[in-house]
């Protein structure tokens, strides 16, 4: 192409000054072939605009940052003069066919603009490729796409920003995608546009042509109604978001305080002194202040949504917590409401008292009480704003408030001495230092003032309503901690110092001269004596007496009065906004299924009505009780409760050491904020223990429920990070155990295939283990295909949650392999961790064995030989009907779509085995009468009982097979398991009986135990068996010593015998040495006549063994036998499998087990 002019272009200087970040550099189409573009052109065609129908030239943009193709960019293109920068960026594209690789881009890309000056559709022609290309490629992602208006559904593209900006990055083209925010956002966050990144197999996999669904990384989905709520953020504009001065500070400081400053200070430092009154004031500030810490560090860990104490708890505890508090901390804001209304309209009483009561004294109390709550909810309910505006109103007056109280401690009135305040005086401050309790104690003024200090949540109980709750949760909250506490101090200290704690407010009550000698009290320094009145206990004023004392100091006194009213009103305020968003943030998560309606929000706030008048409701009841005392301690403790638990979470988080806890906020300990979990919890109790035991009562009971009903979310809380860190912790002390006998442990390695393949060597397997050691559940896929992993990974976990739905306590672990035999290998060597590995291999009995080929017979005795060459016990289960339910349809049924996560397409697997036969583990029976129609009839399952799909009658021998699998299940009654323990393996084959025997299934069961033994011997074998049993402490119903083991089986079984094996053997006497040694390397699992000879009587001792067992357990519940073993390369497979046939053929349920020789049973304690 011709050189190219350095002409500033038009796009670049139109723009340049507000969008230079935004712009999106030249996007070659003819490089994009290099991308696997096809794959997804589909996927993404709906998502792009149809690129080149639009006019080339500018277009109303819908934003201002949209960036859209300017007129002479397009007259440009007839002397190639694109942008500097475009040149620069274009190295010489390889010159493909462009009108395709301009359809691909399109499909995978959303194009905003691919101006088109030629009109033809497409590129203008090849030469022009790289140039054009590169300038009408420029594409933007529009501010419209970053708070779309539709609630950002569209999320599952890539925008033409993440691909294009790369080529400028790293000068070469690549779908690999550089840092961005939006790759890290939920779902729906309201900020923004979720993108995806290229996944690792579009970048990586060359035939793949599905690339991974879009799932979501590591649980960030978003539960439906969290998704609704992103939605209703994101079409949301004109949000009233507060900073932190109007949004935590305030409403902090208005919370805290509360009353108890204008009504109760004053009398808690007559009670208390100067001295212990600071206390009081410390110790709650110090417990506030650690939990200050606690919520800001919390708060700063990511990022919080609405539903403050909840949410913080919730997100960081799990759900149990978080449900338990959730629920407990709404309600005790809504009881809060009733209690400042109530404190509200018990001072209107007391100034209506003098000529105004309108019934009596508790009436007028509900009725000012419920209209006030009635004004209260019109406020909250129109809106935050007005509320906002409202507090700031109210703050105002409180502040007034307290300066009209500390100017007027200043100014000395004649008439106010007779009343008790004399002004500053140092020997007024000495005599008011120490205590004078009078039918108090410490903790009991304690326990009254403690409440004047919570209402630190304020801020974050509306953490929804935020613009940056990170920032402003700690500063607020902390700040208004601190500013409070002073004022408690200043308040505390200035009272004790000007206001004696007697007066009568009689001015005659002067002292006589006689009396000066031997005053010493204060007062009489000031010529007056209080000593009557407080002997008699008829004193009015003072510290002690009077409540309204501050106003009386206050330089006027209605402004005191008024300051009540904004301190009472305002707390009511907070709590009546803080309790329904809490509540409305705890429906959305549906942790307690029935209250989902309160989720609902209204208006551009989303804001809860229905949870303002739920709450409103609940405040009437309580005004409706009008007393005060019987409702302050019980809302204490929940709000302390709260407070302990967000003190400990931050314990429990940094205990639990996650990568994923790191607030920003770094001034917090976790010891100290465990310090302060305590304390709370001890606060609780000061304050009034019986309704800190009702909380922690109703704590539990809601803990409990919510873990019972395990509800559906997972917020990646520090009980799951504490779980992981404490396996990891335990299992790795473990291994640095050596193990020992008494601690011996059946730990099994199960070939399950899919574990819902083989229900009857699950059950039974599980029941032995459960609780008591490890289950694997082997499973080896082999495939001439190439391995999937991808599916390999999503059957993992899909299966494991089969597992745990059906309450089984094992791992499901699969692997790929060129063969049985190789991951058979692969399973015994690396499953398992550290000591929780198998020791113990469960196979089922390849019933089939005579009907495939015989090399599978040859791998399925090599898995055997393996586990023994490992040192694992082998353990073979064989029904008569067989195992393997997988070919019949609709066994998959519990994996229906029900319990599916959001992410997986809903697809109810029909595992047909017949037609990959040898691909599945250990395939022991797998029916090869399986009918290809009988597989695919129907894709309902079959034990749905479902009205609409047509069931395909099963026939007898699935029915039975059916029948058969699920006889473990149940309860077994009052039947035997019999022991034929013939040959020492170390205790296995007594061990499982043992163990099955205690769990509750097989409680009823006794065990009966036989054994080989010479005729003229019985008794003494019996009786040797009988004490060993008895070290063992191993309960037994009868012990059988089989004299004649050893005496020869039938006639016919053995014909039978001969005839099973004929098709097996080489018969090498009748042919050329050579040609037999051929035939034996090609089919190595031939019979030899020379093996056939050697093993004669032990094959007779399998073909009379099972006449023995057919004589004496044809009625068990279950038979263990010991497994005969057979030595590596000198017996045939073919023979082995044939001698297992006849030792085990038509009989009950069979376990035949060998242990590793290694004692697993000891009498030593």
């Amino acid at each position: 192409s011709p050189p190219v002019p350095n002409l500033p272009s038009p796009l670049l200087r139109s723009h340049r000054g507000q969008t230079t970040s935004r712009l999106l550099f030249g996007y070659s189409p003819s490089s994009a072939s290099s991308a696997p573009a096809e794959n997804s052109a589909t996927e993404h065609d709906l998502l792009a605009p149809d690129a080149g129908q639009k006019p080339p030239g500018p277009t109303p943009s819908q934003s201002r940052f949209q960036v859209d193709l300017v007129a002479e960019a397009a007259g440009a293109a007839d002397d190639k003069t694109p942008s500097s920068d475009a040149s620069a960026a274009a190295p010489e594209a390889p010159s493909s066919d462009p009108a395709v690789s301009g359809e691909e881009a399109k499909g995978r890309f959303r194009v905003v603009n691919f101006a088109d000056p030629t009109g033809e559709g497409s590129v203008a022609s090849p030469e022009a490729a790289p140039t054009e290309g590169m300038q009408n490629g420029d594409t933007v992602m529009s501010e419209t796409s970053l708070h779309s208006s539709t609630g950002g559904q569209h999320h599952y593209h890539y925008d033409t920003h993440t691909n294009t900006y790369y080529l400028r990055t790293f000068g070469h083209n690549t779908i690999d995608a550089v840092p961005n925010i939006d790759f890290y956002r939920q779902t729906a966050a309201p900020l923004g546009e979720k993108l995806t990144r290229p996944t690792l197999s579009e970048l990586h996999d060359e035939l793949d042509k599905e690339p991974f669904e879009d799932g979501f990384a590591n649980g960030d989905e978003l539960t439906p109604a969290e998704e609704a709520a992103a939605k209703e953020a994101a079409e949301s504009k004109g949000v009233v978001k507060f900073g932190w001065i109007k949004g935590v500070l305030v409403r902090c400081m208005l919370n805290i305080w509360g009353v108890m400053l204008f009504i109760r200070m004053s009398w808690i430092v007559g009670q208390a002194g100067i001295a212990l009154a600071c206390v009081i004031v410390a110790m709650a500030t110090v417990v506030t202040t650690i939990t200050g810490l606690s919520t800001s560090a919390i708060a700063t860990n990511g990022f919080v949504k609405g539903g403050g104490a909840y949410y913080l708890i919730s997100r960081s505890l799990g759900p149990e917590f978080g449900g338990s508090i959730g629920l407990i901390f709404a309600f005790a804001n809504a009881v809060a409401v009733a209690m400042y209304v109530v404190g509200f309209a018990e001072t209107v009483v007391e100034l209506l008292v003098v000529n105004a009561v309108m019934t009596d004294e508790i009436n007028d109390i509900r009725i000012i009480g419920t209209i006030t709550i009635i004004i209260l909810l019109g406020i909250s309910v129109a809106g935050m704003e007005w509320e906002a505006k409202a507090q700031i109103f109210l703050l105002v007056v409180l502040i007034t408030a307290i300066f009209n109280y500390f100017i007027g401690s200043f100014i000395p009135v004649k008439s106010k001495e007779a009343k008790g305040f004399m002004g500053y005086d140092a020997s007024i401050m000495w005599e008011n230092i120490g205590p004078d309790f009078r039918g108090e104690t410490f903790f009991s003024v304690f326990a009254i003032f403690f409440p004047a200090a919570t209402g630190i949540l304020a801020g974050a109980n509306i953490s929804g309503d935020l613009a940056d709750p990170q920032m402003a949760i700690p500063k607020g909250t902390l700040l208004a901690i601190l500013i409070t506490g002073i004022v408690y101090l200043g308040v505390a200290v200035s009272t004790g110092s000007c206001i004696l704690r007697d007066a009568s407010g009689n001015v005659n009550d002067t002292i006589s001269s006689q009396f000066m000698a031997n005053c010493s009290t204060a007062a009489c320094k000031f010529g007056y004596d209080f000593s009557t009145c407080k002997n008699e206990d008829t004193c009015r004023y003072g510290l002690h007496r009077d409540f309204q004392v501050m106003s009386l100091v206050s330089g006027f006194g209605p402004i005191i009065t008024a300051g009540i009213f904004s301190a009472t009103l305002s707390s009511a305020l907070a709590s009546l906004v803080s309790a329904p968003k809490v509540f409305q943030a705890l429906c959305k998560d549906n942790i307690y299924p029935g209250l989902q309606m309160f989720a609902k929000g209204y208006g551009k706030n989303n804001e809860p009505l229905r949870g303002y008048i739920l709450t409103f409701g609940i405040a009437l009841a309580f005004i409706l009780i009008a007393e005060l005392n019987t409702i302050a301690p019980i809302i204490s403790n929940f709000f302390l409760a709260s407070y302990a638990l967000i003190n400990f979470s931050v314990f429990h988080a940094s205990l639990a050491n996650s990568p994923g806890w790191r607030p920003s906020f770094k001034y917090y300990n976790m010891w100290v904020s465990l310090a302060g979990a305590i304390l709370c919890c001890g606060v609780m109790f000061v304050i009034n223990w019986a309704a800190a035991l009702l909380t922690n009562v109703i704590v539990m009971a809601l803990y409990i429920y919510v873990s019972h009903k395990k509800p559906d979310v997972n917020w990646g809380s520090s009980t799951q990070a504490l779980t992981y860190h404490q396996a990891l912790t335990h299992t790795l002390h473990l291994s640095g155990v050596e193990d020992h006998v008494k601690n011996f442990r059946p730990q099994c390695l199960v070939m399950t295939g899919y574990p819902n393949s083989r229900p009857a060597l699950l059950d039974l397997v599980h029941s032995f283990t459960k609780n008591v050691g490890l289950m694997i559940c082997g499973h080896i896929r082999t495939g001439y295909r190439r391995p999937n992993f991808k599916e390999l990974a999503t059957d993992q976990a899909r299966y494991q949650r089969w597992l745990l739905k059906n309450e089984t306590k094992a791992f499901y672990t699969p692997v790929f392999a060129e063969d049985l035999k190789q991951g058979s290998q692969y399973l015994l060597q690396a499953a398992g961790l550290g000591r929780l590995k198998p020791n113990t291999l469960v196979l089922g009995f390849k019933n089939d064995w005579r009907d495939g080929d015989m090399m599978n017979v040859e791998t399925y005795i090599s898995m055997i030989h393996d586990a023994f060459d490992f040192q694992f016990g082998a353990v073979i289960l064989r029904l008569k009907e067989g195992l393997d339910v997988s070919h019949i349809q609709g066994q998959d049924e519990s994996l229906s779509s029900q319990e599916k996560p959001s992410g997986m397409k809903d697809v109810i697997v029909s595992i047909d085995t017949s037609k990959d036969s040898d691909a599945d583990s250990s395939k022991p029976s797998s029916k090869a009468t399986n009918d290809e129609d009988d597989g695919k009839a129907t894709t309902q399952p079959l034990l749905k009982k479902d009205k609409r799909s047509p069931t395909v009658p099963l026939n007898v021998s699935d029915q039975r097979l059916l029948e058969a699998s699920q006889q473990f299940q149940k309860k077994q009654g009052k039947g035997t398991v019999d022991v034929w323990w013939l040959f020492d393996d170390g205790g296995l084959t007594l061990l499982i009986p043992y163990l099955l025997t205690n769990k509750k299934r097989w409680k009823e069961c006794k065990i009966r135990v036989f054994i080989g033994g010479k005729i003229n011997r019985i008794d003494h074998d019996r009786r040797a068996m009988a004490t060993l049993l008895s070290k063992f402490r191993i309960d037994f119903s009868d012990i059988t010593v089989l004299g004649d083991i050893n005496t020869k089986p039938k006639k016919e079984h053995m014909a039978a015998f001969e005839e099973m094996i004929e098709p097996y053997r080489l018969k090498e006497d009748d042919m050329e040495q050579e040609a037999a040694e051929r035939l034996k390397n090609s089919e190595p699992w031939r019979i030899t006549d020379n093996e056939l000879e050697l093993y004669r009587t032990k094959t007779h001792r399998q073909i009379r063994l099972n006449e023995l067992l057919k004589e004496h357990s044809s009625t068990a519940n279950l038979i263990v036998i010991s497994l005969p073993l057979a030595r590596k390369g000198a017996v045939s497979s073919a023979l082995y499998m044939a001698w297992l046939e006849a030792l085990s053929k038509d009989l009950p349920p069979i376990l035949l087990v060998r242990g590793n020789h290694q004692s697993v049973l000891t009498f030593y304690s």
